[in-house]
């Protein structure tokens, strides 16, 4: 049976909201300095196995569909619900009738659904979740909901997992818990980790800028690796800062779920744009990190709700593939494997975490009043 170690303070989060609201003003959701995916890995050891694991993931094919390295601009994220926004109720899938429990929030449970809202790659609130990844994303003051597998009708949404993410909270290195998913398979947050076309806007008059945060990428599942001897479920496995393996299928010697590859020092940025070469400065300096299976590699957020346009920034889903003005494809060979960690046999056997906000709160100097 599953153990829940329940998270303690969302009720401080929400006395806290006032003191972190201008610090937490930039559109894109974001933790504080301290986490994980703010960290700088430009001179992190690199794993015994780093090129090996390359190399296999090479001989595998690749990134996904057709060994490109793709952008999807399908993910919405809400930036900041208003007060007063109505909460609508989570139910287990329509469908299936499955909820992930205790790795997601407990039942009943409801999170703020703006009427302008939108879920992954559709234009409402409506999303066909026997065929689709249906993630609704919405930050209201210092809490991130994230839907997996949802649809709403009749007021109710249906869904597999809500993940709630304490914005002002540096999380343990286990996440949410480990051996718990989330909205996303690793048990990743995704909108922290996806590329918003404000913020590459706002770096591009700098030549030597970057974006801060380590980026979301995605491979298929028979080219993230399994290992029996871990004792994993079907020889599962992940690496921090993962919490969670999906399916991964490949052979034990390529890369794992959770993986964090930095994009080489001496790639050729030559032929790309500022926008694009800010995003690769970014892969360089702060990493790629493996959250999920699929085909196409990168996933942005929409410019649904962003100022700037992808199109204005001249960014598009082909940009880091063809070759123009004599541009270099960004390539697997490109990329090194840093180390973070011993792999771990995933048991499905959900420990939540616990996080202490009023420490990150006396750290930066506020005091609850």
């Amino acid at each position: 049976m599953r153990q829940l170690i329940r998270v303690s303070s969302i009720t401080l989060a929400v006395v806290g909201l006032a003191l972190f609201d201008q610090a937490m003003a930039d559109p894109p959701p974001r933790f504080p300095n301290e986490a994980i995916w703010h960290q700088n890995i430009s001179a992190a050891p690199l794993h015994p196995n780093s090129t090996s694991m390359i190399n296999t993931l090479v001989g595998l094919g690749g990134w996904g569909n057709g060994n490109r390295f793709q952008i999807d601009f399908s993910l919405h994220t809400y930036p900041q619900a208003p007060a007063g926004t109505p909460m609508r109720t989570v139910v287990p899938h329509q469908e299936s009738g499955e909820y992930y429990d205790p790795d997601c929030e407990d039942l009943p449970t409801s999170m703020p659904v703006p009427a302008d809202a939108a879920f992954e790659g559709q234009t409402g609130l409506s999303c066909n979740n026997e065929d689709e990844d249906c993630h609704l994303i919405v930050r209201q003051g210092n809490l991130l909901y994230e839907l997996y597998s949802g649809n709403y009708s009749g007021g109710v949404l249906n869904a597999r997992c809500l993940a709630i993410w304490q914005l002002n909270a540096v999380y343990p290195p286990e996440g949410r818990g480990d051996h718990c998913t989330s909205a996303d398979a690793a048990g990743f947050p995704i909108a922290p980790l996806l590329v918003n076309a404000d913020e590459v806007a706002a770096k591009v008059g700098d030549p030597n800028s970057d974006l801060g945060h380590a980026i979301r990428f995605i491979l298929p599942n028979p080219r993230m690796a399994t290992d029996a001897s871990l004792g994993g479920v079907g020889g599962r496995l992940y690496v921090r800062p993962a919490s969670h393996a999906g399916s991964p299928s490949g052979p034990t010697g390529t890369v794992p779920y959770g993986v964090r590859m930095r994009l080489k020092s001496n790639f050729n940025m030559t032929g790309y744009n500022a926008a694009a070469q800010v995003i690769l400065r970014t892969m360089q300096r702060y990493g790629i990190v493996l959250a999920d299976g699929g085909n196409i590699a990168l996933t942005f957020e929409s410019d649904r709700y962003t100022d700037t346009t992808w199109d204005s920034l001249g960014i598009e889903p082909r940009t880091f593939v063809d070759v123009v003005n004599g541009s270099t494809p960004v390539l697997v060979s490109h990329f090194e494997i840093i180390d973070t960690g011993a792999r771990i046999g995933e048991t499905w056997n959900c420990v939540r975490s616990t996080v202490t906000v009023p420490d990150l709160i006396f750290a930066h100097g506020f005091e609850l009043p």
